[in-house]
């Protein structure tokens, strides 16, 4: 994102590893613990009053459930844990950053979600229930604001990515897919030329789930 001119703010819970990732890209940081929505939305409003309305909000963060965490075997401390920042800091974070660049008209915001959180194929099939409903609360919040700001007629983007399994402290040093590919379609939607009356999928939609730069059914 640097190569394109953007300043870039990172925001994470483990601070000593966000300074350094921070050192890494030559840009500023904020450490909250996201799970915190109050903390959260004073770090997001000061991040606003300091840096101005983003053009550019990517949400990455997230937590898997319990190994054993089905529905009926959940306790509300889990329950609370993974729903609080996989789905409560979106809207947090939504909330804040997003609305002022929904009110000027110009914006993307790319969402880590999930195939886990799809109401259709894998989707919601049992087992680490907390994460996969959380998930799919993410991909109906993605539609839902899609369809209040205009479907990008008004300048404003929102989407879902699925990453797929990808070699970070979630997926494990065994995952199939580097992190530099699970965020490939990330930035490409960042990026990419959006065209209301475009020809394909890629150039005119927005509020879906992409997954390797193509739209999957929720």
């Amino acid at each position: 994102m640097r190569a394109q001119g953007h300043q870039i703010v990172l925001v994470a819970k483990d601070k000593d590893r966000l300074a350094e990732s921070a050192a890494q890209l030559d840009c500023e940081y904020r450490a909250v613990d996201l799970a915190d929505l109050d903390a959260s939305k004073k770090t997001f409003e000061e991040i606003l009053a300091s840096f101005g309305t983003p053009d550019i909000l990517i949400l990455a963060h997230g937590v898997m459930s319990a190994k054993m965490s089905k529905t009926l075997k959940t306790d509300n401390e889990e329950w609370r844990r993974v729903i609080a920042i996989n789905l409560d800091s979106v809207f947090c974070a939504v909330n804040t950053l997003a609305a002022p660049m929904a009110e000027v008209r110009n914006g993307r915001v790319i969402i880590f979600s999930a195939c886990l959180g799809r109401m259709s194929g894998p989707g919601n099939a049992g087992g680490l229930a907390p994460y996969r409903i959380s998930k799919a609360g993410v991909n109906a919040l993605v539609r839902n604001l899609a369809h209040e700001t205009g479907l990008g007629s008004r300048g404003f983007l929102v989407d879902a990515v699925c990453p797929n399994h990808s070699r970070t402290d979630m997926g494990g040093p065994d995952a199939p897919l580097s992190a530099e590919e699970g965020v490939r379609t990330a930035l490409w939607l960042a990026a990419r030329n959006f065209d209301l009356n475009g020809s394909t999928d890629q150039e005119k939609l927005t509020g879906v789930l992409w997954e390797e730069m193509n739209v999957i059914p929720w």
